[in-house]
């Protein structure tokens, strides 16, 4: 029997077009006047941001630990850690900006990235090859320290699921660490993924995807995760490469090489993606096999002629869209990209539609050229924080602030500057939102860390 319709007539009722069931979906979407309240709470937290000002500087002086590479917040919001040039990782307050603790000697070289695993237990990656876990509670010495890799290794990720670290290198490996199975020696390991020009890698939210930009401005997605299978080039299903608005083949993309992209002595020794191994067609056509690769070049304004670098590749918060630093081969020009994932049946078996579509775009100040320039999208996913010459630009999707989903254009539209916040004497080489409460923090090229929050 069909569903009793209300007597309301402005309710159209659950089965036709506007009713129950579409009202559900866009409240699920975030979409429409019923909203969940942690949204509602981001909501509140985001007008902050319309007040937040420089609010203290916590470098330290006394000693000489080089350039800020990376800044990453315990999940709790309580400990800030500092990756730094000099094989150095600074700990501090976020709130009272005091100094807790200083790593002399995490690594015997550059600390290139940190993540959390719990509120407790952290990794460092190093230049110097290797992956350090540390835990908060006994900082004098390291949990353990995990060999695998060949080159700088810059890239951490986490699947709290699995309890599986990944991480990437210079090498172009992407490794798998069975923390489950963790000892003062280290963990279990396997190679999970190899690519040349490797520059960063990223897991979604739900871990269904894995994302992996090149220096060669190529953007690589396997589908369908499954971290527990080890795959090699040609031995997985490969969807067929194209830019994201032109579904042109990668081989006549317009790129034009690989470039050195990084800190002076931060280069790839690694060679392209072979043409033969984009080449081999999928292993089960019409089907839906795990780990499915999507080679993709990304529209970047400007660079329709000229090659570009994916610098920098940083995922929603909800999973929504990624967000890329592109720089062009020529040095002159820096854009930061988001592209909206378009979930979905594909088109064709044989050819399915290209998952991304560039949404918003803005170009950058290219101040410091050859550096890499860390952005990240705020705990909410409404604003994009970018380092911007001596300083950090707050970037909206309008200029209200709203959710990706609520303002999504037809085509690509610019980013809306919110706001400029200017501390440093020297190129803001990174930033990155608390996750719990209304502040910011961004380090530069010499070394000084700032802290941003409202004032009233």
């Amino acid at each position: 029997p069909k569903p009793p319709r209300h007597s309301d007539p402005a309710d159209p009722g659950p089965g036709a077009p506007g009713g129950l069931f579409a009202w559900l979906r866009g409240r699920c979407l975030g979409r429409g006047a019923a909203v969940d309240p942690a949204r509602d709470t981001f909501g509140a937290m985001t007008g902050l941001y319309g007040a937040i000002q420089p609010a203290d500087s916590v470098s330290l002086s006394t000693r000489t630990h080089g350039a800020v590479f990376n800044l990453e917040y315990s999940p709790d919001g309580s400990v800030l850690t500092v990756a730094c040039e000099q094989t150095e990782v600074l700990l501090f307050d976020p709130i009272s900006s005091k100094h807790i603790k200083t790593l002399s000697e995490a690594h015997e070289d550059c600390v290139n990235n940190i993540r959390f695993l719990d509120n407790r237990l952290f990794a460092t990656c190093s230049d110097d090859t290797t992956i350090a876990l540390w835990d908060l509670r006994k900082l004098n010495t390291k949990v353990c320290t995990l060999h695998g890799h060949t080159s700088w290794v810059k890239n951490i990720e986490y699947d709290t699921k699995t309890r599986l670290l990944v991480t990437s290198g210079f090498d172009g490996n992407v490794i798998i660490w069975d923390t489950n199975r963790c000892t003062e020696d280290g963990c279990p390991h396997k190679r999970f993924f190899h690519t040349r020009f490797l520059m960063r890698m990223r897991l979604t939210p739900d871990c269904s995807k894995m994302l992996i930009s090149t220096s060669s401005g190529y953007l690589l997605i396997l589908h369908d995760l499954d971290l527990n299978k080890s795959l090699e080039v040609g031995s997985y299903p490969i969807l067929r490469a194209r830019r994201t608005t032109s579904s042109s083949d990668i081989t006549s993309s317009g790129s034009s090489g690989p470039r050195a992209v990084g800190s002076p002595c931060h280069q790839n020794n690694s060679g392209p993606l072979s043409e033969k191994s984009l080449s081999r067609p999928s292993q089960r056509e019409g089907g839906s096999p795990r780990n499915r690769l999507e080679v993709l070049t990304p529209e970047v304004p400007g660079e329709r002629d000229r090659g570009n670098c994916i610098t920098s590749l940083q995922l929603h918060p909800k999973g929504w869209a990624t967000l890329l630093r592109c720089s062009s081969n020529t040095d002159d020009q820096e854009w930061t990209c988001v592209y909206e994932f378009q979930e979905g049946a594909p088109v064709r078996p044989v050819s399915p539609r290209c998952s991304l579509r560039l949404t918003h775009c803005i170009e950058e100040a290219n101040v410091g050229r050859g550096y890499i320039k860390e952005l990240c999208f705020s705990p909410d996913g409404r604003m994009i924080s970018s380092p911007h010459g001596f300083g950090i630009r707050l970037l909206g999707f309008d200029a209200h602030c709203s959710e990706l989903v609520d303002c999504l254009p037809r085509e690509a539209s610019p980013l809306r500057e919110i706001r400029s916040l200017y501390s440093h004497n020297d190129v803001v080489l990174t930033t990155k939102f608390s996750p719990t409460h209304c502040q910011i923090a961004s380090g530069c090229l010499s070394g000084r860390v700032s802290l941003y929050q409202p004032k009233f």
